[in-house]
């Protein structure tokens, strides 16, 4: 009896253990903690205060009337999207520039970075490294105009190239075939480098005495690669196609904005853009935010279905 006595009295002081270890904790990282509260602060402010504003989907938004003086009107925003007659072709040219994303530029960093690990010159090594990765820090405005100067039927490179090897001229940034090319060299440019970044600091990470071990058994390169690095790095590879699937419908407005024009927006017009049309150069902010609403959604649930799907295949995934 007197034991159990002493354990019933000493249940209550457990907590308070556990609250004071954890201040300990606390008090012992709290430069950490001081350094992640502007990302914490940045993520509620920018990200999660703003998603109030879905409501007005489900409204006829006045600005004069505000939040609360607004109509309510249900789903019908949402009714309008699916049976808009657009909505087809920009939903259309938004998965065709997705799968061309996931196609043919999600596996260049990765082959980039598989070439660049297997340089032995550092010096060269550092030099290809810096030249892929600096268009990254560079404004899609800056890229377009660039392409834009190679590619102009008056003075550009490319069309005299064509003209002084017997060919005509293509007027490139017009034309509805070559948009999506354009898009997607333009997209490689930009951003395989930063990938490449990654894929490399995964590698730096591999046990340098398991090709020393590959190699004494005769492996090739091409087979330290199959069997070593590719595994190694496999998890990261399969985050970031988790992460890619969620952004199936965010293809970044800036860059294909600046590339649409009226010739070519029977490709080019996709949700993004689509929703700067209807919000700010028609006033329709509650169909533009029902509009937002549905790609976030359908984001959401496919990073969620990837994730599942990657963990029952043995990945980590995201979460």
């Amino acid at each position: 009896m007197i034991m159990q006595d002493a354990s019933v009295q000493a249940l209550p002081n457990v907590p308070k253990k556990q609250r004071s270890e954890l201040m300990r904790r606390i008090l012992r990282n709290r430069l950490l903690y001081i350094m992640i509260l502007p990302g914490m602060l940045y993520f509620v402010i920018f990200k999660y205060l703003p998603m109030f504003g879905l409501i007005i989907s489900f409204q006829d938004f006045k600005p004069y009337k505000g939040f609360f003086g607004s109509d309510w009107v249900g789903l019908k925003h949402f009714v309008r999207l699916f049976t808009e007659p657009e909505f087809l072709m920009i939903l259309r040219n938004t998965l065709i520039l997705f799968g061309m994303n996931l196609l043919f530029f999600f596996p260049i960093p990765i082959i980039l970075a598989l070439m660049l690990n297997e340089v032995r010159v550092s010096a060269f090594k550092r030099t290809i490294q810096t030249m892929v990765y600096i268009p990254h820090f560079m404004s899609w405005v800056i890229i377009v105009s660039i392409s834009y100067v190679m590619l102009t039927m008056d003075g550009g490179i490319i069309n005299d190239l064509l003209v002084y090897f017997g060919y005509q001229k293509i007027n490139f940034l017009l034309s509805p075939e070559w948009f999506r090319p354009m898009y997607i060299i333009q997209v490689i440019w930009r951003e395989a480098g930063w990938g490449t970044i990654i894929y490399l600091a995964a590698m730096a990470a591999i046990d340098p005495q398991l090709y020393e071990a590959a190699r004494i058994d005769g492996a090739s390169r091409m087979r330290q690669i199959w069997h070593i690095t590719l595994p190694a790095i496999r998890s990261v590879i399969v985050v970031l196609l988790i992460l890619k699937i969620g952004d199936i419908l965010e293809l970044g407005f800036e860059h294909v904005y600046l590339l649409l024009n009226a010739m070519n927006r029977s490709v080019a017009e996709i949700i993004d853009t689509y929703v700067y049309t209807a919000a700010l150069k028609q006033g329709q902010y509650s169909y533009a935010t029902a509009i937002g609403f549905f790609k976030s959604f359908v984001g959401l649930i496919l990073v969620m279905l990837a994730n599942k799907l990657a963990r029952k295949m043995g990945e980590e995934g995201v979460y």
